[in-house]
């Protein structure tokens, strides 16, 4: 972390974590350089799906909600930024407070509900952008009042399909009541039905992933694998966050929500490294969960991540850190003599696929 991540992180760590991150985007809006984008190294170059990215690092969802800094945030250093989760109706989300950090745990818990401004305000946006480079992924969800939630994830696929460099299906989020219950098997063969043939209506080949929960039995993820391949999506991101508390050590780990940050890497990476036996060698999956150095990034890849996003890292990183961790990447390349990164895949899935989900 550099002396200006530590001055700002001391001065947002005084506020409250809703209004500190409002902040971070308003920062971030205004255009001001924040710190040094890194040098691009040909040898972190990934193609998945049939998108180049630059580098594997990626901001995950959940931190631009509305489209607002998709390419400020590529101008830190990020090969790909997420924005979403978009609902087709503006909702508020649950009540506040309902953003938690957990300083000594490195987490953070949050029970935000898919608060957002809705399809019109993103697609306005990222209909602004058309012109401009980068890779942007769009993430849907459903409203909580929904009472057609397919019909909300099909709108959203209609919607970004022709502005988004990817779209994630997202039925992984704790704070919406019910949506995980898309993951069991039935309901998940009608939800990316739809969607594919919504995609395909669309004209756009834009490919489809979906995001799953890290809190998933052996056979939930048999299941997942087992649709995810029937119906042709085009890739996973495994890991949403967590409901589990297991090790904490704040006094605030009871509040009620998704767990971010660092306590998540180990179940997370176990999740990823078994979906990555069972789907195969050749579907795309992003890693998420407690990914805040390069050697975590790495460990991600090495446990069957092709590319890898954080989020709750950066809360407590500061914003030059997806710079740094591209950079050490170029470093585990070296030192390990690898000439591209996507050697690094599967090197421990096997190791990781066999530890013990707690």
């Amino acid at each position: 972390m550099t002396v200006f991540d530590a001055i700002g992180r001391r001065l947002l760590f005084t506020l409250e974590p809703e209004r500190a991150h409002e902040l971070s985007i308003q920062g971030l809006r205004s255009g001001v350089p924040l710190c040094r984008r890194p040098a691009a190294d040909p040898r972190l170059r990934v193609m998945v799906a049939g998108i180049g990215f630059e580098n594997p690092i990626g901001m995950a969802a959940g931190f631009d909600k509305n489209a607002e800094v998709p390419d400020a945030l590529l101008g830190l250093g990020f090969g790909f930024a997420e924005v979403g989760t978009i609902t087709p109706r503006p909702q508020p989300g649950n009540p506040r407070p309902r953003v938690f950090r957990l300083e000594r745990d490195r987490a953070v818990i949050n029970r935000l509900g898919f608060n957002n401004e809705g399809h019109a305000a993103a697609l306005a946006r990222l209909s602004a952008r058309a012109r401009k480079g980068g890779v942007v992924g769009v993430n849907v969800g459903a409203n909580k009042e929904s009472e057609d939630r397919v019909a909300d994830y099909v709108a959203g696929v209609r919607a970004f399909a022709p502005h988004a460099s990817y779209l994630t299906v997202n039925i992984s989020s704790p704070n919406t009541p019910g949506l995980r219950d898309l993951q069991e098997r039935e309901s998940l063969s009608v939800l990316l039905e739809a969607v594919i043939a919504a995609r395909n209506a669309s004209g756009c080949k834009v490919p489809l992933f979906l995001k799953i929960a890290p809190d998933l039995s052996p056979e939930q993820m048999e299941d997942i694998a087992a649709v995810v391949i029937e119906k042709g999506v085009e890739g996973l991101i495994v890991s949403n966050t967590t409901l589990g508390r297991k090790g904490l050590k704040s006094s605030k780990a009871r509040e009620a929500g998704g767990l971010s940050g660092r306590p998540l890497f180990n179940r997370s990476t176990i999740v990823l490294a078994r979906m990555r036996k069972l789907v195969g060698h050749k579907l795309p999956i992003i890693g998420v969960g407690g990914v805040d150095s390069d050697e975590t990034a790495a460990e991600k890849i090495r446990a069957g991540a092709d590319l890898v996003q954080l989020y709750t890292g950066l809360i407590f990183g500061g914003p030059s850190l997806p710079g740094q961790i591209v950079r050490g990447l170029s470093r585990i390349l070296d030192r390990e003599k690898l000439e591209r990164l996507a050697d690094l895949r599967d090197s421990r899935v096997d190791e990781w696929a066999a530890r013990p989900l707690d």
